[in-house]
């Protein structure tokens, strides 16, 4: 299952996640970003108590996208520890996330 992330659930599902966190920071209206989306649920589903994969609109959650110096989507950006570990930007296959991971 893919985690939606908002302002309010960030903390606890990302920087406090002893898993580590795939985040793609994604705008329904980017073209790119939709075709990201299947290959995140795929990958969802592979990784569960391995890791978790989460989605957050940078339109909607502005504030984080500005945060973390979004300037590019989709932007997937792995956090371990509750820092960032590794990003990439734009599409992705599904064997380059898991290796993103450490999976």
């Amino acid at each position: 299952m893919v985690i939606q992330l908002t302002t309010e659930n960030f903390e606890k599902e990302v920087l406090n996640s002893e898993l580590p966190v795939l985040v793609d920071f994604w705008a329904t209206w980017c073209s790119p970003c939709q075709r990201v989306a299947p290959i995140l649920e795929a990958l969802s589903k592979e990784v569960i108590g391995l890791a978790k994969i989460a989605k957050l609109d940078v339109d909607e959650q502005y504030e984080l996208a500005d945060q973390f110096g979004i300037m590019s989507i989709p932007t997937l950006v792995v956090f371990k520890g509750g820092k960032v570990h590794q990003s990439t930007i734009g599409v992705q296959s599904k064997e380059t996330l898991k290796k993103l991971l450490g999976i």
